[in-house]
């Protein structure tokens, strides 16, 4: 049984209830003096509190999705899932191969034409080297409209994140397709994928000296393998790149850094810099100077602003953000436009994403061109 199964959560919670009912039976019998007596009440406490633990852990993984496997959890999951055989693509297909399709969780989502078409992609080649998956959301209109091309927006996790969570949790596909229905936004291209492409390595969108090239796998391969399979926008003013966290980061990053490649981002609940810890390792190669490029802050402050769209979120309570967020929409100005989402109040939570991502999902649409 997986991690995220709903069996799994259900066992643990039951084992937690079993061991409690055990040990109110059985205090009685274990109130005695004695080293045996005193072990087998420190055992089922402890029994029954790890259970309590573990149930307790299992559910805040299902909510938020933190890991999507055992593998994932114990570190074990160090090279990307899909190997993807090049020669096989035809010219016309690129670096991409669809692995399968799901339904859209809306009214009608089993028909391509009514509810769209989720299609899980396999992801690889080009000049950095990386192979991954995603998730990639096509609306109806895709399949109503055999010539038109559509605006693209590539949807990030955190980290460590599971991509399943964009469209199961946050319903990503779920409120683009109300959205347009409402006429509040026009159909886009939704790619939902991890920023982790090089897992376990945290690489925070990176061109890691001699190590995972991550920026340029974003910033070149993927739009490279999306362009040559779908009918999306050429050139940079169709292209945004949203993420919550960590993948927030990462799309400021790469829109500030690859204006050719993204006009506009939206970063929920993001840093602004990247950490430096056991996840990541040393991203620059021991450069002062790449680590400075890398700093959103630094590059306001001392860099020519490029022409690209920014949306940035926060809450005056509960995010850690805050105070970073209203800095560096300070230091925004000229050709970087920077728009803002401060909630009152508001974890670093799924809770709290769920709350920004419809009128971020509205603002991007209304800064994306076909």
């Amino acid at each position: 049984m997986g991690l995220t199964s709903n069996k799994v959560l259900l066992a643990a919670a039951l084992l937690a209830l079993a061991l409690f009912v055990l040990t109110v039976w059985l205090w009685p019998r274990l109130a005695k003096r004695g080293p045996l007596a005193v072990l087998a009440r420190i055992g089922v406490l402890l029994g029954t509190q790890l259970a309590l633990i573990a149930a307790l852990a299992l559910t805040a993984n299902s909510s938020f999705g933190f890991y999507a496997s055992w593998a994932d959890l114990f570190g074990r999951n160090t090279t990307p899932g899909v190997v993807v055989d090049h020669a096989a693509g035809s010219p016309t297909e690129g670096a991409l191969q669809v692995l399968g399709t799901l339904h859209v969780n809306v009214a009608g989502g089993t028909v391509p034409r009514i509810g769209g078409q989720i299609q899980k992609v396999a992801v690889g080649g080009g000049p950095s080297g990386i192979s991954t998956t995603a998730y990639v959301y096509l609306p109806p209109e895709y399949f109503k409209d055999a010539l038109s091309r559509f605006p693209v927006a590539v949807v990030l996790t955190g980290y460590p994140g599971t991509a399943e969570a964009l469209y199961r949790k946050l319903k990503y596909p779920a409120i683009a397709a109300g959205q347009v229905q409402h006429k509040a936004a026009r159909p886009m291209i939704l790619v939902m994928m991890r920023p982790t492409v090089a897992p376990p390595r945290d690489t925070e969108c990176t061109d890691v000296p001699g190590g995972p090239q991550t920026e340029t796998f974003f910033s070149t391969d993927l739009p490279k393998a999306l362009e040559a399979r779908y009918r999306v926008g050429a050139d940079a003013a169709s292209w945004g790149i949203i993420g919550d966290s960590t993948g927030g980061y990462c799309a400021l990053k790469l829109a500030l850094r690859n204006p050719g490649a993204y006009s506009t981002a939206v970063g929920l609940s993001a840093d602004y810099g990247a950490p430096e810890d056991a996840t990541t390792g040393d991203l620059y190669g021991g450069s002062a100077a790449r680590r400075r490029e890398n700093d959103l802050m630094w590059r306001l402050g001392h860099l020519p602003h490029p022409a690209v769209n920014l949306l940035v979120t926060s809450s005056r309570q509960g995010e850690h953000n805050y105070r970073d967020t209203l800095r560096f929409i300070s230091l925004a100005g000229g050709p970087t436009k920077v728009s803002s989402i401060i909630l009152p109040v508001g974890g670093h939570n799924f809770t709290t994403w769920s709350r920004e991502i419809p009128p971020a999902l509205e603002w991007l649409s209304a800064h994306l061109t076909p």
